[in-house]
């Protein structure tokens, strides 16, 4: 019996190893769980837009990386990108700015499900809200550790990954901003 091997694919038919649609895919469903991390740490629609958008754009050269790689790559990104758009804001000579231009909360931008009566998408928006507010008052590294492990969920290796920072500083942080949030959210039970 003679078994014949298939002739090597030419150049033309092999595909890339990870195809576009797929880190495009990536990208669109973690588009706005990161639009509202940016959003949490720069308090601006428009730099969170710019920082997510430059994230994004940056993950696109790492479309050969494994997919399992991407999640804390991109958050790892992201961060580093919000935190240099916290540090430019810091620097800008804000009295030139007209007073209400920064600092002042935007409208939040939440859809509640279609199911819902207007008392209950009232109280789904009014629970955002508060999160959001509370999330704001912690610490930078605080919110960042929640968001990543809680929202995101994250393992903590991975957090520690994005954060720069070991494992049992994302431990501390995670701890101490859930206790925050706890104290800040309680009145709302």
């Amino acid at each position: 019996m003679l078994v014949s091997t298939p002739p090597p694919p030419s150049p033309d038919t092999v595909s890339s190893p990870i195809p576009a649609a797929t880190l495009e895919r990536f990208l669109a469903d973690i588009g706005p769980r990161a639009f509202r991390f940016a959003e949490a740490g720069l308090r601006q629609r428009e730099d969170a837009l710019d920082a997510v958008q430059d994230a994004m754009m940056k993950m696109l050269a790492y479309a050969d990386r494994p997919a399992e790689e991407w999640t804390p790559l991109f958050w790892s990104i992201l961060r580093r990108r919000i935190v240099d758009l916290q540090r430019r804001a810091s620097f800008r000579l804000r009295w030139l700015l007209p007073t209400g231009d920064r600092g002042e909360e935007g409208p939040v931008d939440w859809a509640p499900d279609l199911g819902a009566g207007p008392s209950q998408a009232h109280d789904q928006r009014e629970a955002y809200a508060r999160l959001v507010r509370a999330l704001r008052g912690l610490p930078a590294r605080q919110r960042e550790a929640f968001t990543l492990r809680v929202l995101e969920e994250l393992d903590v290796a991975d957090t520690a990954r994005v954060m720069g920072c070991s494992e049992g500083s994302v431990k501390t942080h995670l701890s101490r901003a859930r206790d925050a949030l706890q104290k800040q959210l309680e009145e709302f039970r």
